[in-house]
């Protein structure tokens, strides 16, 4: 397994891999790795000769009062979760060499990014699609892996690759939960231990939601409300939203139809998590 810290020599590498008809695999990410993360690794080393990981933690999609300063940064461990992932290339930049002196350039997705956390964590997409678009130009891959936990985000990109077009085609992966429904995060480590627990009630609410759907409810007001009240029973924490939206639009639906999105932000202690379901009406 190669590390490689710097673009122009990733991008060197990659131009001899693909001069040899290597097919690229990537998988993007901040590092903290879990098995949603290792879900994602299998795929790509399955479907592709070569399986290129990032790890970056970039600064452009925390703002001021985020957690860029303690986001875990484990990179020993990292690199052994990697090797065992049989992964062939860590790229793991520094930030100067992604944004050098002088850099003045950003990548915006407007509408998909003004929705759900967009309202809440102000210019954090944008900070998103400007180093996947600089990761993409770097890595150059044939296939790039998303998680599906990130629905919004995986929406994002797939519309930045599509409209750029970039030469890059784009999977989402089904979430990786824990035994009680979790959903896997890097931030799950600042819950507490009773955080964890009551943390639970997120899935358990989504489920919820999905049941009343399934025996009829169709108006989402009566939707949130049952699980806003489920959630607040469980956490102090303030509750970002609840909503249920077009699944290929995030609009906000009177009256649901076609693919919806069930998608949830909440506070447990220090950490923000998200979660989402789908569902075909």
């Amino acid at each position: 397994m190669k590390i490689i810290r710097h673009s122009q020599h990733m991008q060197s590498a990659i131009s001899a891999l693909k001069f040899k008809g290597k097919s690229i695999g990537f998988v993007p990410t901040m590092g903290c790795l879990h098995a949603g993360h290792a879900s994602l690794l299998k795929k790509c080393r399955k479907e592709n000769d070569v399986s290129v990981l990032s790890i970056f933690v970039n600064p452009r999609q925390f703002s001021p009062q985020e957690d860029f300063k303690r986001y875990p940064r484990t990179f020993k461990k990292d690199e052994n979760f990697a090797k065992k992932e049989k992964v062939d290339i860590i790229f793991h930049p520094s930030v100067d060499d992604m944004y050098p002196l002088g850099f003045l350039t950003s990548v915006e997705i407007r509408n998909l990014s003004e929705q759900l956390c967009g309202r809440f964590r102000p210019g954090h997409f944008q900070g998103v699609t400007t180093v996947v678009a600089k990761l993409l130009n770097i890595v150059s891959p044939h296939v790039l892996y998303l998680g599906q936990k990130d629905a919004q985000q995986a929406m994002v990109i797939q519309t930045m690759v599509k409209d750029l077009n970039f030469p890059t085609h784009v999977k989402v992966l089904p979430t990786i939960r824990e035994h009680d429904g979790l959903a896997l995060s890097s931030r799950n480590i600042y819950l507490s231990p009773e955080e964890r627990v009551a943390a639970r009630v997120l899935y358990q609410a989504l489920l919820a939601a999905k049941n009343q759907i399934r025996n009829g409810e169709y108006k989402p007001h009566r939707i949130i409300q049952k699980m806003r009240s489920m959630i607040l029973a469980k956490t102090s924490g303030p509750v970002d939203y609840i909503e249920l939206v077009d699944a290929s639009t995030l609009k906000k639906l009177k009256t649901l139809q076609g693919n919806v999105l069930i998608a949830l932000a909440v506070w447990f202690g220090r950490a923000r998590l998200i979660d989402n379901i789908t569902i075909r009406i």
